[in-house]
């Protein structure tokens, strides 16, 4: 402490208040201020008591340690005491009795320690490596001046680099880098006018600056973490921690709110920041600071309301304790929870930050349109995850949407194939509600689509193309390299699957060749033969070469990424049977949406859904079987390795894949198994996302028109119709009267057009409504028939019907079944990536139309697919053949027959498994190989016996049901 400095302070700003202390303590008194001081700051930390002061309990006296900067300069008298702090430096600090140890720096503010520095120069052969070294292992962290909240932070600093840490431990010393970023990626770029690290003096550590960061951003707080104990239970760990803001936290922060002091509210801004970037605390931070955000007389307030639209609940509460630690009024963050009602009591009552969820934001959205007077900041948290079927219908019915499919598994994808995430719910109410001139966006995300970076992105002519960035960028590559997540590209292995099917009846009916190929594809990978290989591939390989390695000191877990929710139920089966088969101690959960086959996740794990991320938390958890819930947006730091048996592309790869990147003290590494992708086509799908992302161009309004035209052209409909009909939605008029109009154009549609017209049609109105919806947000279009288009066709839409061709492979999976499967190792690979290319705008296809099927018979169709995914198969991979040749004798067997007909399936298993074995010997002198194989080797006799079991019961039973029995 510097105590000349305090007690220079203490009686220049608040001299009646020394007076009485000096009266009452007489000599005593600077040593019992600096007593209660010391006794303040050790029971609530340096940063509540800055913000706070210390009262004397013995006179009652109030004192202010430090004066915060007023929000503008005309407050003559707030302004004088803020310039009264006395910012010093001091060189060769000694901070212990104990010895003649030195720091090389300190900064103080009224004679308060703030802030320890250890400096380096590479020019003297040493680095802040040697600087940080210097923290761990010669400063005692129970030194009184080393306690946490005694101090800021503690930088290490050299020619090159900072490194901060806010709570000394030792070796446990916790250093993050304090660095601006170089080409995206780690370290500091080339200063031309200095050092690389002189911004830390210049801009960081100057008066205002270390003002702001008191008032605004460091935080000590309490953690609450839940860990399992050694008997299995969850338990709650209390940890205190005290937040510096990072480099790029504090920029965001402090660019945005510039930016929004000279701009005002009605604008837009897109935050590209990665996984591990600390978005939370940006987003709180901003949030909080918005709300006391004044224009530069400092009169009068930008924002009336801060809306936060997450599905994170952590963000609730982080944002809670934030504002709770720099405000003394309570009650001014209220989550939204029942919609425009409460919505409405939270702005009478004068709440200065909203939380809600994307489900209700649609509501908040029309609220904020009908109140034209208050100006808001609307701050949209992505938080990376996949946005379910349920959350997108009910959107669609707030929003009368058309333009997305949700697939049987609950996966929903836009008209581009790619799945739709919370990031495109948002932008899709933004764009059908309009952008709002009395509200400014902020919108976070980590990987931002092509209608993202339009609606919200920055700008920027390039040649003769407007293209589009984030305004403020913290890569993956920075993440990366600054070790905040882990490199998943890494250990990036593929395995290959080959296969033959086979014809089972004697008939050779014809099917859809194109679609049967792609159906063919799916049963194989769904085939219980091959899940039932994958599922004890990846069981030994997790066991081999992740418990037995002990990867994060053997607490690692897996996930295995699903193509469907049935698949996902195989999955589950498998893997228990495997699992018990061999005894381990581990189990598996499964994840997905709904039903299937009458069957619940809940029921299937043995414990309720929501309980699912607190049970994985679990030791004897260590595989969590997903169908699109949880693939992306669950955080586990301990998930170590990923099992991806489904075709993944663009931003659902980067964020899938990115469950793994979560960083955690024993993480060294991770490790991707793919059955479905190419490393390739992984690599193709982080590209673009791996430094800043940039769309290539705008959306050319020009197709909306040419839209319009070929709309026009087919007369289904005349302007003044659209005319009429616009102003009766617009009028407000009974529904019944709209239909007419509807109806009347609907039957020209039916009736003038044939069915290659009808589907270019019903095409060019789906990508019109599309467009306009997205142009309408970004151009100010004058044509007003372009508006009132948009309304009729909206709703013509929907007299349509909808594009169906015949499926002409009904019936084709009964009449083949699995010959052959194999799975082999293709290649372990290190992704190494760079900056991808531009995305592409939205697409403006305007073609719709029939597509004849090409139909081939069904033994074709077979040996197409065998050849282009067969291969040489061995005998191991050729166990149903020979299981169809035995099963004839099998079925025949009159102990296996009175097994069905009077016993339960697991005995007549049994009886087909010893019977079985039996007719197999027969075959010792013809197959010897085979028969030494099935012999030998458990799993390919568990395969045999499994394999018989299912093709002698589909012939008894058959026999059986006819009446018929074998002799």
């Amino acid at each position: 402490m510097d105590s000349e400095l305090l007690f220079e302070f203490l009686e220049k700003t608040q001299p009646k208040q020394v007076a009485k202390l000096k009266q009452y303590h007489k000599e005593l008194y600077q040593q019992k201020i600096l007593k209660r001081l010391n006794d303040q700051i050790q029971a609530k930390g340096i940063i509540e008591v800055l913000r706070k002061g210390i009262k004397d309990g013995f006179t009652d006296t109030h004192l202010d340690l430090f004066y915060d900067q007023p929000v503008s300069n005309y407050n003559v008298n707030t302004y004088t005491l803020f310039q009264s702090n006395i910012f010093s430096i001091m060189r060769q600090v000694y901070f212990s009795p104990n010895n003649k140890k030195s720091l090389d720096m300190m900064i103080f503010v009224n004679g308060i320690p703030l802030v320890s520095f250890e400096l380096k120069n590479e020019l003297t052969k040493q680095n802040v490596e040697h600087a940080i070294k210097q923290f761990k292992e010669d400063r005692d962290p129970n030194e009184e001046l080393f306690r946490l909240g005694r101090l800021l932070v503690n930088f290490a600093v050299d020619t090159e680099e900072v490194w901060m840490c806010t709570h000394l431990k030792g070796q446990k010393s916790y250093f993050l880098p304090f660095n601006k970023g170089n080409e995206n990626g780690a370290g500091n770029p080339i200063n031309k006018e200095g050092i690389k690290t002189d911004y830390l003096w210049k801009s960081i550590l100057t008066k205002n600056s270390l003002t702001n960061i008191i008032q605004n951003f460091c935080q000590l707080i309490t953690e609450e973490k839940e860990y399992v104990d050694e008997h299995n239970k969850i338990k709650v760990k209390k940890d205190k921690k005290l937040i510096f803001p990072r480099y790029h936290q504090l920029d965001v922060v402090r660019e945005l709110l510039k930016d929004a002091q000279e701009k005002g509210a009605g604008q837009k801004y897109l935050i590209q920041h990665s996984a591990g970037s600390g978005k939370s605390n940006s987003i709180s931070w901003l949030a909080h600071q918005l709300t006391g955000l004044h224009d530069k007389t400092g009169s009068n307030l930008i924002f009336d309301t801060v809306v936060v639209v997450t599905d994170r609940k952590v963000l609730d509460k982080q944002i809670r304790d934030n504002i709770k630690q720099f405000q003394q009024v309570k009650g001014l963050v209220e989550a939204i929870t029942e919609g425009s009602k409460q919505l409405k009591e939270a702005l009478e009552e004068g709440k200065k930050i909203i939380i809600t969820t994307i489900q209700k934001f649609p509501h908040i959205v029309e609220d904020i349109g009908n109140l034209p007077g208050n100006n808001f900041a609307i701050i949209i948290d992505e938080a990376h995850s996949s946005a379910s079927g349920q959350i997108i219908r009910k959107l669609n019915q707030t929003l009368s949407q058309n333009n997305i499919v949700t697939d049987e598994d609950d996966e929903v994808i836009d008209e581009t194939g790619d799945t739709i995430t919370n990031e495109d719910l948002v932008t899709m109410v933004i764009r059908s509600m309009k952008m709002m001139t009395n509200a400014s966006y902020f919108a976070f995300t980590a990987t931002p689509k092509n209608k993202t970076l339009e609606l919200f992105g920055l700008p920027y002519q390039e040649g003769d193309k407007t293209k589009f960035k984030a305004c403020h960028l913290y890569s993956m590559k920075q993440a990366i390299e600054e070790k905040f997540i882990e490199d998943v590209l890494l250990n990036y292995t593929t395995y290959q699957s080959f296969y033959a099917l086979l014809k089972k009846i004697e008939d050779d009916p014809e099917y859809d060749k194109k679609k049967a190929q792609k159906k063919l594809k799916a049963y194989v990978e769904s085939h219980e033969h091959a899940i039932k290989k994958k599922s004890i591939l990846m069981i030994d390989h997790f066991i081999e070469n992740v418990i037995r390695k002990k990867r994060i000191g053997g607490l690692a877990k897996a996930m295995l990424v699903t193509s469907s929710r049935a698949n996902a139920v195989k999955y589950k089966t498998a893997f228990d049977n495997h699992l018990k088969k061999i005894n381990s101690p581990y189990k598996a959960i499964v994840a997905f949406s709904g039903e299937i086959d009458k069957q619940t996740e809940s029921q299937l794990n043995g414990f309720p859904s929501a309980s699912i991320p607190k049970e994985f938390e679990k030791n004897e958890y260590r595989f969590l079987i997903v169908a699109n819930k949880y693939q992306t947006g669950f955080d586990q730091p301990l998930l170590h390795t990923m099992y991806v048996d489904k075709k993944l592309g663009g931003v659902n790869a980067v964020q899938t894949l990115s469950r793994l990147n979560r960083s955690h003290p024993m993480k060294k590494d991770t490790f991707v198994l793919d059955f479905a992708n190419t490393s390739e086509e992984i690599e193709k799908a982080f590209k673009p996302y791996f430094e800043g992302t940039i769309l290539g161009e705008a959306t050319d309004p020009n197709k909306l028109f040419d839209l319009q035209d070929a709309l026009d052209n087919f007369q289904v409909y005349s302007r003044e119709q659209v005319e009429e009909f616009s102003e009766k939605i617009l009028s407000n008029v009974p529904v019944d009267q709209l239909h007419s109009i509807l109806d009347i154009c609907s039957h020209a549609f039916k009736n003038d057009l044939n069915e290659e017209e009808q589907n270019d049609f019903r095409a060019k109105t789906k990508t019109f409504v599309r467009l306009y919806i997205f142009l309408s947000q970004i151009v100010e279009f004058e044509n007003v028939y372009l508006e009132r288009l948009y309304i009729f066709l909206n709703h013509l839409q929907h007299k349509l019907g909808t594009e169906a061709s015949p499926d002409f492979t009904v019936g084709m999976l009964n009449n083949i079944d699995m010959d052959s499967y194999r799975l082999q190792l293709e290649a372990t690979t290190n992704i190494i990536l760079e900056q991808g290319e531009d995305l592409k705008p939205i697409p403006t296809e305007m073609r719709g139309g029939i597509f004849d099927s090409e139909i081939d018979k069904l033994s074709n169709i077979l040996q197409n697919f065998n050849e282009r995914y067969g291969t040489q198969f061995e005998d191991a991979d050729k166990v149903r053949k020979m299981v169809e040749n035995i099963a004839q004798d099998v079925a025949k067997n009159s102990e296996l027959i009175n097994s069905f007909k009077f016993s339960d399936e697991q005995n007549a298993r049994i009886t087909s498994d010893q019977i079985g074995q039996k007719e197999l010997l027969k075959h010792v002198t013809t197959n010897f190989d085979f028969y030494k194989l099935i012999t030998d080797n458990m799993e390919a006799k568990e395969d045999f016996n499994a394999m018989m079991f299912g093709i002698v019961k589909d012939l008894i039973l058959k026999g059986l049901n006819n009446n018929s029995s074998y002799r």
